[in-house]
């Protein structure tokens, strides 16, 4: 029990659902309840999925691809920063085209299981052990379903007005959250390059 709480406070930290939430709410502008919930299922299945087989495989697998995690870093930042463009420039929301996938992309991964989660994953397993580790991040992930459920009370109590000027901030903060997974990236494949020198 006690490795467990151990090991779920820092990926709590890492998910980050209450920070995920206003871009939930953005990215999820104008739909009805039942797309929502359906969306929020699919990006549990996806994160779990996702975070339970990096756990698993990752170390070995990505070693043996020769895939770092600041290329993950990269290649996430580039995902968001395309997504959030499309939202702050054009007058159709990426949600709305893109509904049937919402979930998996960007909600799922790499919003609630990005870099930053599954890098605190691999080094809290080494510390506390595979089962808490496993443990915790599927509770963490439920967490953060249990956040996005409550996203309808929000959009509810800002109105069709307030929704639509937190969807625009949530798209320039997603496209600041995109920069920063790019430049931390490619610091650290710029560091990784000099070291190996």
């Amino acid at each position: 029990m006690r490795n467990f709480l151990y090991a779920f406070v820092p990926i709590f930290v890492a998910v980050d659902a209450l920070g995920v939430l206003p871009l939930f709410i953005g990215l999820t502008d104008g739909l009805g309840r039942e797309d929502r919930r359906r969306i929020i299922l699919q990006a549990m299945v996806v994160a779990t999925t996702v975070a339970i087989a990096f756990i698993l495989l990752g170390k070995s697998v990505f070693a043996l691809m020769g895939i770092r995690t600041e290329d993950f870093m990269v290649a996430g930042g580039v995902i968001l920063f395309v997504i959030a463009t499309l939202d702050l420039v054009t007058a159709t929301k990426y949600a709305r085209r893109e509904v049937g996938t919402l979930g998996a992309v960007p909600l799922g991964m790499p919003l609630i299981v990005g870099p930053a989660t599954l890098t605190t994953c691999l080094m809290i397993e080494g510390v506390y052990g595979l089962v808490p580790t496993l443990l915790s991040v599927v509770v963490n992930i439920a967490v953060a379903g249990l956040v996005f459920l409550s996203a309808d009370w929000w959009t509810r109590l800002l109105r069709e007005a307030g929704s639509r000027a937190l969807s625009k901030v949530a798209s320039l903060i997603l496209a600041a959250i995109a920069v920063m997974m790019i430049r931390k990236g490619l610091i650290g494949l710029v560091a990784a390059a000099a070291s190996a020198k």
